[in-house]
């Protein structure tokens, strides 16, 4: 049986990359990011829209499923407007209304599976509950939805994520990690055997795995800091004034490194910046790379994300 697939909010391509690992035909990626472009159909064998969804037409997906025995439409809309991490999330971002939009397409196009995923944030949003009415009215008479924890399916990532699944077949769910029969990793598992780096060098062989060059005091504190740590540990005069403050004692988990036998700590978009969480190299002294915050991410090794000898990372100092 043959499933084909049309990915919203696809970005880079990660969702869709693990679909097709799974057996699912995706045909369409469609997001706003220019810069997806070239990932997403260099690494998937697919095709990229490079339009909002808010102006994306059911007949116009319908065009891109072709031929096949089930119909599925996969959509991770924006995250940051429900995440705990933005502070000034509200309804009047433009973001926040996005899920009404593959809500939308849904009654358009009517497919035989939805599944999207998104923080778990959004759980208790008007706007989900919206998403939910909108699936039932049109079909999908009991929608599944849960907050997994991804480290227990073999994300090498501490990471909390809503998931739905919805069907017009009978009720579907996501299967337990035991009968998937898989096991955690840890940051061990999945980096160790990537090239050393120094602050601020990159891998000639493999571009993207490159990381911040770091402050002179700032490789003061990352020298005191130990995996698992953190800045509580350092002497008195490394400690930042924000931190000795009353305001700041309760935000242990910046300036230190991760353990290699734990997994990664949840990658945010700042994540190549030692002094935005706990992402600095369990050993070396250093942020970790890009390329280990896409492994991270569940993203291969191997996965290209610019063309070749484009310019990834200007030199950051953090």
């Amino acid at each position: 049986m043959k499933i084909n697939a049309v990915d919203l909010f696809c970005g880079a391509g990660g969702l869709t990359h693990g679909l097709k690992r799974a057996g699912v035909n995706v045909k369409l990626g469609v997001d706003i990011d220019p810069a997806c472009k070239y990932p997403y159909e260099k690494n998937n064998n697919a095709r990229f829209i490079l339009k909002s969804v808010d102006k994306v037409s059911g007949s116009e997906l319908e065009e891109s499923y072709g031929v096949g025995d089930f119909k599925l439409l996969a959509g991770c809309a924006p995250c940051q407007t429900f995440s705990t991490y933005n502070q000034k999330a509200c309804s009047s971002d433009d973001r926040w209304w996005l899920l009404l939009e593959f809500a939308r397409l849904i009654e358009e196009l009517s497919p035989d599976f939805v599944t999207m995923e998104n923080v778990p944030g959004l759980k208790s949003q008007d706007v989900f509950l919206k998403f939910i009415d909108t699936l039932k009215k049109n079909g999908y008479s009991d929608p599944y939805y849960e907050v997994v924890d991804s480290s227990l399916y073999g994300l090498p990532q501490k990471r909390k994520r809503l998931v739905l699944l919805a069907s017009k077949h009978g009720k579907i769910r996501l299967l337990k990690p035991e009968e998937l029969n898989v096991k955690p990793k840890n940051v061990r598992d999945v980096i160790k055997d990537l090239p050393p780096l120094e602050a601020g060098q990159v891998d000639p062989n493999d571009p993207l795995h490159q990381c911040s060059e770091l402050s002179d005091l700032n490789m003061k504190r990352m020298k005191a800091s130990k995996p698992g740590g953190t800045w509580r540990d350092w002497p008195d005069e490394l400690v930042a004034e924000c931190h000795k403050k009353d305001s700041g004692k309760t935000y242990p988990g910046v300036y230190a490194r991760m353990q290699w036998e734990e997994p990664a700590p949840t990658m945010t978009t700042q994540y190549y910046g030692f002094g935005n969480g706990r992402f600095g190299h369990p050993e070396q002294n250093r942020a970790i790379s890009l390329r280990e915050g896409a492994i991270f991410q569940g993203f291969p090794k191997n996965y290209k994300f610019v063309p070749p000898g484009s310019e990834i990372m200007k030199k950051r100092l953090a």
